[in-house]
């Protein structure tokens, strides 16, 4: 699976360093991510969905629009 993540960052011309302080993570270790050598968590991609205002489907490349969903409705 292609994730965007690296793409994200760059478009913004932020460091891996900047986004693995968000993610409270080693700089080696996100680089890890977006090279696809280790499954990203699912908390961190909802992390950067929000910190990017996109969505987690739109990050894992399964959308190609960027735009955040609307919020969910209480129950």
């Amino acid at each position: 699976m292609k994730l965007r993540i690296r793409d994200m960052r760059e478009d913004r011309d932020l460091s891996q360093k900047t986004i693995a302080g968000l993610l409270e993570c080693d700089q080696s270790l996100y680089s890890k991510y977006e090279r696809g050598e280790r499954d990203i968590p699912l908390h961190l991609v909802c992390k950067l969905a929000d910190f990017y205002k996109t969505s987690v489907d739109y990050l894992l490349g399964r959308t190609d629009e960027p735009g955040p969903y609307p919020p969910a409705r209480p129950r």
